[in-house]
């Protein structure tokens, strides 16, 4: 049914999501280090590893999930 969302594809669309603001935020931190600031730069750069490793654990996650809905 077209209205029906399954969990797998809401967290599919939240995990790409996040990879595009994974993405903005690095364009944003490389015009921030451009602009003289690198300390505000490194702060953005550990927040970005947090969302990178969290990522990780999403993508193996919905591996799973799809996974055991086939079976």
């Amino acid at each position: 049914m077209p209205g029906d969302y399954s969990l797998s594809d809401v967290l599919e669309r939240i995990y790409t999501n996040q990879l595009a603001l994974e993405a903005a935020l690095m364009e944003l931190t490389l015009r921030v280090e451009q602009e003289g600031s690198p300390e505000v730069g490194e702060n953005i750069r550990r927040a970005l590893e947090t969302i990178g490793e969290n990522a990780g654990h999403i993508k193996q996650g919905l591996a799973k999930l799809k996974g055991s809905s086939l079976g």
